[in-house]
């Protein structure tokens, strides 16, 4: 599946969706993943950041961002409470992860209990035991996620937090430091084997998208940017996807304005002939999450494309995603890629706007701000980390450009492809990018 994949974004096409495994085998790729960010990924983050012990607490329903990227497949939730340890052991023995409630999650932990009771651990009982589990390992500093700045690091609850601070003792609480940098990419970053079945959801997203702007879905005079949104909706349900946010449609055509309002259910639009569409549109699979952004347009009678000022509006955008594309190199913060990228796009005469994320086990995910649609001059703080190997991007940016045959009327021309950096710090499509406008007949 990898090698099709690669062969057809080399070609500029897209590869056919492979099938969707069921959902055993689905968890077994997945538990395997897990398995790959525990072994490998956690050692070295916490060498990194210097730290020997992490924990995690989490309660039932007040889960902490990072515990879903901590746990197997067929854990959904907390049990009661489940705080999870990690203790740096050192290179040889390697990193120790303790499951104080909860299970082994497949083995991937060592359920910690006390010896004296053997029952599942409860309310003051599991400080109780973290305080002696603690006091045995003897760690130079406990790292806890507290973070003003990112929210995949701000899992520990105040009422969690002031129970562990009573629980441990003053000795132990002076240890406490945050795990701001390694809860953070310990969400980012994926591992190779997860790129084969990403790859994978990429062409179901593609023949997805290629099958809304199609005739399949849209008929020119009764179709609406509605019909289409809750097609996308049915679609992912149908093929066993879930879905992260509400897809948005907009409506483009030459009469003055656009009609660029999103979520218009109570007052769906009508698609004619000569409307530009636009679609973002996202799936949730196996925990990882796709965010997508491509444009169409609705044939006039007679017409076998659109109008060269449409075409134009288009691959002004593309030039913007390979300038940014072209300035994320590993060690650059979010912030710099944004600043050099604008520089360069203003320079061609390009009117553009850039807010491209990171993406992966949530469409919003870990890692650094490259813009916000309504923060061109820079993102204080979350823009300031710094791109690493391994980690999964959506390069999502907007131009908007005159149109002759519209009486120079702008065009709106949002794109979004997830693109990925790999262990060898270059970046490339994860499948492919739109080239060409979808066409309705």
């Amino acid at each position: 599946m990898k090698f099709l994949c690669v062969f057809f974004a080399a070609l500029g096409l897209w590869a056919a969706p492979p099938p969707v495994l069921d959902l055993r085998e689905q968890a077994k790729l997945q538990q395997a993943w897990l398995k790959q960010r525990l072994e490998k990924n956690l050692p070295e983050l916490m060498r990194r950041y210097g730290i020997d012990m992490w924990m995690v607490s989490s309660r039932e329903y007040n889960e902490d961002p990072v515990f879903f990227s901590l746990v197997s497949p067929t854990m959904f939730a907390a049990r009661r409470r489940t705080i999870y340890v990690f203790f740096d052991r050192g290179p040889e023995k390697g990193v120790e992860r303790l499951a104080l409630g909860g299970g082994s999650q497949g083995g991937m932990y060592e359920v910690y209990r006390d010896p004296d009771s053997g029952i599942e651990l409860y309310g003051d009982s599991q400080w109780i035991l973290l305080k002696k589990l603690i006091d045995e390992r003897k760690p130079k500093k406990i790292a806890i996620d507290i973070s003003h700045t990112h929210a995949f690091s701000d899992g520990l609850s105040s009422g969690e937090r002031e129970q562990l601070e009573e629980a441990i003792g003053p000795e132990n609480r002076s240890k406490l430091v945050r795990a701001e940098g390694l809860a953070l990419d310990f969400v980012a970053m994926r591992t190779s084997d997860m790129v084969p079945t990403y790859q994978g959801l990429m062409a179901h997203v593609h023949e997805i998208i290629d099958k809304a702007f199609s005739n399949e879905v849209i008929q020119p005079g009764k179709t609406t940017d509605q019909d289409v949104v809750w097609w996308l909706r049915q679609e992912n349900q149908r093929r066993g996807f879930g879905t992260w946010f509400q897809p948005g449609i907009r409506v483009q055509r030459q009469n003055g304005k656009s009609l660029q309002i999103l979520q218009q259910e109570e007052s769906p639009i009508v698609i004619e002939r000569g409307d530009v569409l636009w679609v973002d549109y996202g799936l949730t699979a196996m925990r990882l999450a796709t965010d997508t952004q491509h444009v169409g347009y609705v044939l006039r009678e007679g017409e076998t494309g659109p109008p060269a000022g449409i075409v134009a509006a288009l691959e002004n955008s593309k030039k913007m995603q390979d300038i940014v594309m072209a300035r994320m190199t590993v060690g650059r913060t979010g912030n710099e890629v944004l600043a050099e990228a604008l520089k360069e796009i203003r320079a061609l005469g390009i009117k553009g706007t850039v807010y491209s994320h990171p993406i992966g086990d949530h469409g919003h995910g870990a890692g650094p701000l490259i813009g916000l649609w309504d923060r061109q001059q820079g993102v204080p703080g979350r823009g300031d980390v710094k791109l690493i190997p391994n980690t999964w991007f959506s390069i999502e940016l907007s131009s908007r450009t005159p149109v002759a045959e519209w009486g120079n009327q702008e065009l709106f021309v949002g794109m979004e492809e997830d693109a990925m950096v790999g262990a060898d710090g270059k970046i490339r499509w994860v499948l492919g990018r739109q080239e060409k406008f979808h066409l309705i007949r």
